[in-house]
C-alpha cells in the first residue's frame, strides 16, 4: 500500500522536532549537529531570533492578500535585492523551482520581443540540477531526472561540463536563446566553475547576444562569502535564479533580471498566488539586513577558512575514506572514496547531519553563523565518523 506521504524521497530514520542554531532535537531527545542547513536553506540557523520576530510580527498583522493588491514588504525586499546586485528587477515566487520556470519563460519571451522568435534554445551542462518542474528537468537533462516523464519540454541543448570547445562551438549557432549554469554546481557535487570560465562565458554571451542565467540557489545569499557566488569572478548575468537562503527557511525565492532581459514580462505574462506574499518576504528581508552586510561575509570567509583548514586535515588523516575537499566559502563537498552513502550513515551514528550529492561527495552546508565552537565540534564528529569506518 502506498503510504500517505507520496514516497519520492529516501528519508533517514530521524524526526526532528526543535532546533535552535547549528543544533537539531531528535523525537528521541538525542542532539544533532546539522551541516546541511536543510540544504542550503538555513543560512542563519535554527529558530533564529530575528527571523522568529519578524515572522510572528508578520503572521499578527497579515498574512495574504495576493498579487492583485500591492505588498509593502514584498516592495521592499525588491528594492533590497535591486540594491545591492546587478539587478533591475524581481519576481518572487516560493521556490528555486519556479525560478527556473520563469527564467524559461523570460528568455524565450525576449527573443520573441526582438523579432527573433526562432532564437528559443537554452544551453545548459552535465552535472546540473535546476529542481524537478518540467522545464526544470529538461534543462538538466540526466537520464536518472527525465526518465519516464518524456516528451520532455524541447529547446535545451547539453554540453559536458568544462568542454570549452563545445561551448564555443555551440554558441555559434544561431537559434541560442540563452545559456543557464550554477557557479557552484551543487547536487552535481560542489563544483564551482573557475572565474575565467565564468569570464568567458559572459564575453561569449556578449558577443553573440545570448542572455546568461546563473542558478544561485545553492550557492547564492552569502553561501561562497559574497553575496552571489558570480562576484568572486568579477561579472554579471542577465537573469539569475534565487532560493533556498533567501527565505532563511521560510518558503520563498526570486527570478532577478536586469531591465532589458524583462523587456517581455509585461501584465498577464507570469504570475503566482502565494509568490511574494507578505509572511515570506518579513522574513527575507529580515534575511537580508543580515546577510547582505560587509561584516556578516567577512564572517563567513573567517569561519570557511577555519573549516577548511579542518577538512584538510581530516583528509590527511584518513585517506582511506576521504580523497580531497573542494568548493567556496562554506559549501564545501568531501570527495569520498568509500560510498558516500556509508559515510552518510556513520555520520548520522555520530549525530552529525551532513547531504550526499553525485560524484561519491558529501556536501558540507552549515549555518553561516555557525560558531567556531561548533565548526570544532563538527571536525571532531567527522573524525569519528571516519575512524568507525576503517578497520582498527
Amino acid at each position: 500500500m502506498i503510504p500517505a506521504v507520496l514516497p519520492t524521497y529516501n528519508r533517514a530514520p530521524l524526526s526532528f522536532v526543535s532546533g535552535e542554531g547549528s543544533w537539531l532535537v531528535e523525537a528521541d531527545g538525542r542532539r544533532f549537529l546539522d551541516l546541511g542547513a536543510g540544504i542550503a536553506v538555513n543560512v542563519l540557523g535554527h529558530a533564529n531570533p530575528a527571523l522568529v520576530k519578524a515572522l510572528t510580527a508578520q503572521a499578527g498583522a497579515l498574512w495574504h492578500t495576493s498579487n492583485l493588491y500591492q505588498i509593502p514588504q514584498q516592495q521592499a525586499l525588491a528594492e533590497k535585492l535591486v540594491e545591492h546586485t546587478f539587478a533591475d528587477t524581481c519576481f518572487f515566487t516560493n521556490s528555486g523551482t519556479e525560478a527556473c520556470e520563469l527564467a524559461v519563460k523570460m528568455a524565450r519571451k525576449y527573443w520573441t520581443e526582438k523579432g527573433q522568435p526562432e532564437r528559443h534554445v537554452i544551453l545548459a551542462f552535465t552535472g546540473s540540477f535546476h529542481g524537478r518542474s518540467a522545464a526544470g528537468i529538461a534543462a538538466a537533462g540526466s537520464e536518472k531526472m527525465t526518465r519516464g516523464f518524456g516528451p520532455l519540454l524541447p529547446g535545451f541543448r547539453h554540453l559536458p561540463f568544462g568542454d570549452h570547445d563545445a561551448l564555443t562551438e555551440a554558441m555559434k549557432s544561431p537559434d541560442v536563446a540563452a545559456v543557464i549554469l550554477e557557479p557552484v554546481q551543487g547536487e552535481g557535487g560542489i563544483v564551482p566553475v573557475p572565474d575565467q570560465c565564468l569570464k568567458g562565458l559572459r564575453d561569449l554571451c556578449d558577443q553573440t547576444g545570448a542572455l546568461l542565467i546563473f542558478d544561485e540557489v545553492q550557492c547564492g545569499m552569502g553561501r561562497t562569502g559574497k553575496l552571489f557566488a558570480h562576484e568572486w569572478a568579477g561579472v554579471s548575468p542577465d537573469i539569475m535564479m534565487v532560493a533556498k537562503g533567501i527565505g532563511g527557511g521560510f518558503p520563498l525565492g526570486a527570478l532577478l533580471a536586469t531591465e532589458d532581459a524583462a523587456i517581455g514580462m509585461t501584465a498577464g505574462t507570469h504570475g503566482s498566488t502565494y509568490g511574494g506574499n507578505p509572511l515570506a518576504c518579513a522574513v527575507g528581508n529580515a534575511v537580508m539586513d543580515i546577510v547582505a552586510t560587509d561584516d556578516f561575509l567577512a564572517e563567513v570567509n573567517r569561519k570557511a577558512a577555519l573549516f577548511r583548514q579542518g577538512l584538510e586535515g581530516l583528509v590527511a588523516s584518513h585517506p582511506d575514506v576521504f580523497d580531497f575537499v573542494r568548493g567556496s566559502g562554506l559549501m564545501l563537498g568531501l570527495k569520498c572514496k568509500m560510498p558516500n552513502t556509508d559515510v552518510l550513515a556513520a555520520a548520522y551514528g555520530q549525530e552529525l547531519c551532513v547531504i550526499p550529492a553525485a560524484d561519491n561527495v558529501l556536501r558540507l552546508l552549515p549555518a553561516l553563523n555557525i560558531t567556531d565552537d561548533d565548526i570544532r565540534e563538527a571536525l571532531i564528529r567527522l573524525d569519528r565518523t571516519a575512524a568507525t569506518l576503517v578497520p582498527a
